[in-house]
């Protein structure tokens, strides 16, 4: 189901739609600062493990998650002085934070280092989807494991659209990815280079 909601005004009949289906274990295609992510509810373990599937991914490679705020972020991973003042600065984002995680992520979420990777991505449509329900949501980019992120709406249709329940459609985007930066310890390490501005790292 393509469903086109209003980059710039979401409404919010339509985030109730979608927030619905992800408390029912629902997978969706959305949109973020970068590219469109596919994602569902962090406490949903079918749903992650279908979209492991889904991508062909190796389970070794854990998803990172979307949280509303930074406030939620701190409910997820333990966030050093240095670390908040950071994502303070940068984020919205589109930058991935690898954080040491807390005691609620889901385990299918964990690297062996017990670290979590997490985005807050300039975004009205996904940060209101996370608002709406009230916890993160998986993110990915829509596209299978090797291949590059699809950007269009109507080609994750083409290529995903029976594997999910909902294709949110918030318009052209690049296919793009963010940053990766882990903020454990006292200095910035760049784990990926993406479309945000790392040149504050060195």
């Amino acid at each position: 189901m393509l469903l086109a909601i209003n980059h710039e005004n979401p409404q919010p009949r339509l985030i109730g739609m979608v927030g619905e289906l992800l408390e029912k274990g629902g997978i969706i295609a959305y949109p973020t600062d970068t590219t469109y992510g596919i994602g569902c509810s962090i406490f949903n373990k079918r749903g992650i493990e279908r979209i492991y599937q889904l991508k062909h991914r190796e389970k070794k490679k854990p998803f990172s998650f979307i949280c509303a705020n930074i406030s939620e972020v701190a409910r997820y991973a333990k966030v050093s002085n240095y670390a908040f003042k950071v994502m303070k600065r940068y984020l919205p984002g589109p930058f991935t934070f690898v954080l040491d995680a807390g005691s609620i992520v889901p385990e299918l979420l964990l690297t062996k280092q017990k670290t979590v990777g997490i985005r807050i991505p300039d975004n009205r449509i996904c940060l209101d989807i996370v608002r709406r329900l009230s916890h993160p949501i998986i993110t990915t980019s829509a596209n299978r494991s090797g291949e590059d992120p699809i950007g269009d709406p109507r080609l994750i249709v083409d290529e995903m659209g029976n594997d999910l329940d909902i294709i949110v459609d918030g318009g052209l985007l690049p296919a793009d990815v963010s940053s990766v930066i882990s903020l454990i310890g006292d200095r910035p390490e760049v784990l990926r280079v993406g479309v945000g501005d790392v040149s504050w790292c060195g």
